[in-house]
C-alpha cells in the first residue's frame, strides 16, 4: 500500500498574496467547490484576523465545502487564533493552521524575542488552537534558516502541545532539493515524537526550486505538500499543484505515495483560477500551458503518431485537456447547452444562473460560426464576472471608431447607482479612448497597472479574455472580459475592476509582524 500523500491547497491564502490576485468572497466559494472536485484535501481559505473581509471569505468557504478540510492562518496571538477558530466553525472539518518565526534573523529583527519565548509562544498557541479544533497545523516560519537543534527543539515541544500536522517552509525559497530533503530526513530521525504528526513542506519558487523541493521532503517523509493553482504565490509564487501531483502520478516507481487528486480536473481549476486573479498562465507552462502537449518537431510529430509515450509521458486527457470540439450554433437549443456544460464540469447553482449564460450564449453564436469548448467557458466564467455583488456601474453600451490619420473616438453609457450616464472622449486608440471616456464619468482616480488581451480559441472570430488591472491608494484588483470585440471585452474588464475596487476593503498583509 501507498502512503497517501495530503494535498494542500493554499491558492485562496497564500496565492491571494500575488500583488493585484485579491479574490472577492464569491470567488473564493467558487475556487473552493472547484477544489473540492479537485479533490484537494485541505484548502487553506485566508487568514481571517487580516481584515473582515477575509474573515467572512474564510466563513463562506467553510460553509459551502463538505468534503474537504477547510483551514484558517493565525498567528501565534489571541486575536488570530480566536478569529480563525469562528471562521472555520461551520467547516465539516476545520483545521487552524498557527506559525511563528524560527529563524535567528527573524526571532531577533522581526519578533524581537528570546528563543525561549518562541517556544513559549508556540506551545501556548497550538494550545490555543486546540480549543477550537483537534486539527491543528504548527509552522515554524523560515525553518530554512533556522538551526537544527532548535528546530528540533521547537517541532518536539509543538506536537506534545498537539500540534498534528509540522509544516516546513522555505518561507524565502533559498534551500536546494538535497539540503531540504536531508532536513526532513533529520527532523524526522531525531525528534521523538514525529511519529506523531505528520510533515509537511511549503516551498516558495524564488530559485525556480519549489516543486522539486517539495518532492524532495516527500522522498524523505514528508507527507503533505502545501502548493497553489498555477504556481501562483507572492514573489517567484509557490510550489504548483498540478506539478507535485502530475510528478506522483507519472513516476511512482520513484515515490511511495499517491493523492486522491482527481487530475481530470485540473485543466479546469488553473482556468478558473487564471480567469478570477488575471494571471495568465505562460503557454510553455507545465501541466496546464496551452503548449504543454503540443509537438512541432517534425521528428517529435512523427514520433508520437507512430507510438504516443516517445515523446509523451503524460496523456493530455489525464489532466483535462480534450481534442474533441463542440460545434455549437444560434440553434442550439437551452438542453444541449446545458448538457455540454455539465460535461466540461460546469454547474449552475440557480435556474437564472443558467438562464443568463444561455442567453450570453444566444448572443455569441450569433457572432460566432463555431463555438468551442473554450468558448464555453470562457463565456460562463464572463457572465459569473459580471455578477459583482453592490454593482456600482455597468456598461450599458459602447460606440468607437478609429481611422488613419485621425484621433480615435469612443462613447459610452454607463448605469451608475440607478442612472443612465453618457460621455464621449478621443484617444491614441480605441481602447485608450474608451478607458477614458469611463473615467470622465467615473473619476476613480485610479492608475492602470496592467492591461493584457489573450484569445480564447484561434480564428480572428475568437473570444478575446481582456484584463485590467487597477491600483488605487495601494490597492491592487484585476478586472475581467471576454468578447470578440476586443474593445468590448476592454470595457467590459475595466468596469469590472472599478467595481470591485469601489467595493474591496484594505486587507493586512498576512506575514506582518507580531
Amino acid at each position: 500500500m501507498k502512503d497517501h500523500l495530503v494535498i494542500f491547497d493554499t491558492t485562496l491564502r497564500d496565492g491571494e498574496q500575488s500583488p493585484g490576485a485579491s479574490m472577492t468572497k464569491e470567488e473564493k466559494v467558487r475556487i473552493a467547490k472547484q477544489l473540492e472536485k479537485l479533490r484537494v484535501d485541505v484548502i487553506e481559505a485566508g487568514f481571517p484576523a487580516a481584515s473582515q473581509g477575509d474573515f467572512e471569505s474564510v466563513q463562506a468557504v467553510a460553509s459551502a465545502v463538505k468534503d474537504s478540510t477547510v483551514c484558517g492562518l493565525a498567528r501565534a496571538v489571541e486575536k488570530d487564533i480566536m478569529r480563525a477558530g469562528e471562521a472555520i466553525k461551520l467547516a465539516n472539518a476545520g483545521r487552524i493552521h498557527t506559525f511563528i518565526a524560527t529563524s535567528p534573523i527573524h526571532m531577533e529583527k522581526k519578533l524581537r524575542m528570546t528563543p525561549n519565548q518562541v517556544v513559549e509562544r508556540a506551545v501556548w498557541a497550538i494550545k490555543r488552537a486546540r480549543d477550537f479544533t483537534d486539527d491543528v497545523e504548527f509552522s515554524p516560519e523560515d525553518a530554512g534558516r533556522s538551526d537544527l537543534d532548535f528546530l528540533c527543539r521547537v517541532i518536539e515541544a509543538a506536537i506534545d502541545a498537539g500540534a498534528t500536522t509540522i509544516n516546513i517552509p522555505d518561507t524565502v525559497g533559498y534551500n536546494v532539493p538535497n539540503q531540504f530533503g536531508n532536513l526532513f530526513k533529520a527532523l524526522i530521525e531525531r525528534i521523538p515524537n514525529s511519529d506523531k504528526a505528520i510533515f509537511s513542506a511549503h516551498c516558495h519558487n524564488d530559485l525556480g526550486l519549489a516543486a522539486a523541493n517539495s518532492l524532495a521532503a516527500v522522498r524523505n517523509g514528508a507527507r503533505q505538500v502545501e502548493c497553489t493553482l498555477n504556481g501562483l504565490g507572492e514573489r517567484a509564487g509557490n510550489t504548483a499543484l498540478e506539478e507535485v501531483v502530475m510528478a506522483i502520478k507519472t513516476r511512482q516507481d520513484i515515490f511511495s505515495v499517491d493523492t486522491r487528486i482527481n487530475t481530470q480536473e485540473i485543466l479546469a481549476t488553473s482556468r478558473l483560477v487564471s480567469n478570477i486573479t488575471g494571471f495568465a498562465v505562460q503557454p510553455n507552462k507545465a501541466i496546464v500551458g496551452a503548449n504543454a502537449f503540443a509537438h512541432e518537431s517534425g521528428i517529435h510529430q512523427d514520433g508520437v503518431l507512430k507510438h504516443r509515450e516517445t515523446y509523451e509521458i503524460m496523456r493530455a486527457e489525464d489532466v483535462g485537456w480534450s481534442t474533441n470540439k463542440m460545434v455549437m450554433g444560434k440553434h442550439s437549443g437551452r438542453n444541449a447547452f446545458k448538457t455540454r456544460l455539465e460535461e466540461l464540469g460546469i454547474d449552475f447553482e440557480t435556474e437564472q444562473e443558467l438562464n443568463d449564460a444561455f442567453i450570453r450564449f444566444k448572443e455569441l453564436a450569433d457572432r460566432k460560426h463555431e463555438i468551442y469548448d473554450e468558448d464555453l467557458q470562457s463565456l460562463v466564467t464572463d457572465n459569473n464576472i459580471q455578477r459583482v455583488e453592490n454593482e456600482i456601474y455597468r456598461l450599458i453600451s459602447l460606440k468607437s471608431s478609429m481611422g488613419t490619420g485621425e484621433p480615435s473616438n469612443a462613447e459610452v453609457v454607463l448605469w451608475m447607482q440607478g442612472e443612465e450616464l453618457s460621455a464621449s472622449a478621443n484617444g491614441s486608440g480605441v481602447v485608450d479612448a474608451t478607458f477614458k471616456a469611463i473615467e470622465s464619468l467615473v473619476q476613480s482616480g485610479t492608475t492602470l497597472e496592467l492591461y493584457s488581451v489573450s484569445n480564447v480559441t484561434n480564428g480572428t472570430d475568437s473570444l478575446g479574455e481582456t484584463t485590467v488591472r487597477l491600483e488605487k491608494g495601494g490597492r491592487i484588483v484585476n478586472g475581467m472580459g471576454s468578447d470578440t470585440d476586443i474593445v468590448l471585452a476592454s470595457a467590459k474588464a475595466y468596469v469590472n475592476a472599478l467595481n470591485k475596487i469601489a467595493g474591496e476593503q484594505v486587507k493586512d498583509h498576512p506575514q506582518a509582524s507580531v
